[in-house]
């Protein structure tokens, strides 16, 4: 596991700085400089509104006594979506969009409950129920 964010925290970084001077020798350095910006002020703005409808959506769960365990998943993804796009990155902002964006979470959202299931018959992870 080590390894695999170790590469994760040095390719990233490798692919978003070739990206980055790949974009602006394409439309200049001004141009490149903006389009960051405006995709942080973007992300940021989705984070907020989609982070507040999920805790509405939270709050409405747990006042009809259930447990939010899907509105939970969004909630991380979003979490993880704002952060990303928060980071300088043209790579970073698109896996941002991506997490933020209601129709692609849902997908993703599928292949992670997937994941985890396999993951809990393997027993590689343990979930506790009360």
């Amino acid at each position: 596991m080590f390894i695999k964010l170790l590469a994760l925290f040095i390719l990233v970084p490798i692919l978003e700085i070739y990206v980055l001077l790949s974009v602006g020798n394409l439309i200049g350095l001004g141009a490149t400089i903006l389009l960051v910006l405006a995709t942080g002020i973007a992300g940021a703005y989705l984070a907020r509104t989609q982070g507040l409808a999920l805790l509405m959506k939270i709050q409405q769960e747990i006042a009809a006594g259930r447990v939010p365990t899907e509105e939970l998943i969004d909630g991380a993804m979003v979490l993880a979506g704002g952060l990303l796009l928060l980071t300088p990155g043209f790579c970073t902002d698109l896996a941002g969009f991506l997490l933020l964006a209601s129709f692609s979470r849902a997908v993703l959202k599928g292949w992670l409950k997937k994941l985890f299931e396999q993951l809990a018959a393997n027993d590689r992870i343990r979930i506790y129920r009360n």
